[in-house]
């Protein structure tokens, strides 16, 4: 379960850096409360997961999950441009935190 709860987390965290975006500085009104929600239900669920999972592991997938999510919808929705280096930076990205897990911890 504390996998879900970090994974729900960080498409969380993808919605909060899109409001963000769309907040303006926060000057429109409700990007800006969907920034505060979906931070504070991101920072929710990844407590959640912190429970039963390493720190480092849990955090490194969380904010992976909202960099790689945060990227896809920034190719997709705002006309980033999806070239070799983004592709492969995400890719990078994708494997640093697989590479994470992988590895293991017994910590807690």
């Amino acid at each position: 379960m504390a996998w879900v709860f970090v994974i729900l987390g960080g498409f969380f965290e993808t919605a909060f850096a899109v409001s963000l975006k769309y907040s303006e500085g926060f000057r429109r009104l409700w990007p800006t409360v969907s920034f505060v929600v979906c931070s504070v239900i991101s920072f929710a669920l990844l407590t959640g997961g912190l429970r039963e999972l390493p720190v480092g592991t849990a955090y490194a997938a969380w904010t992976g999950i909202g960099a790689v999510g945060t990227a896809a919808v920034g190719m997709i929705w705002f006309g980033d441009s999806p070239g070799l280096l983004r592709v492969g930076s995400v890719a990078l990205i994708v494997a640093g935190v697989v590479g994470l897990n992988l590895a293991g911890s017994d910590a807690h």
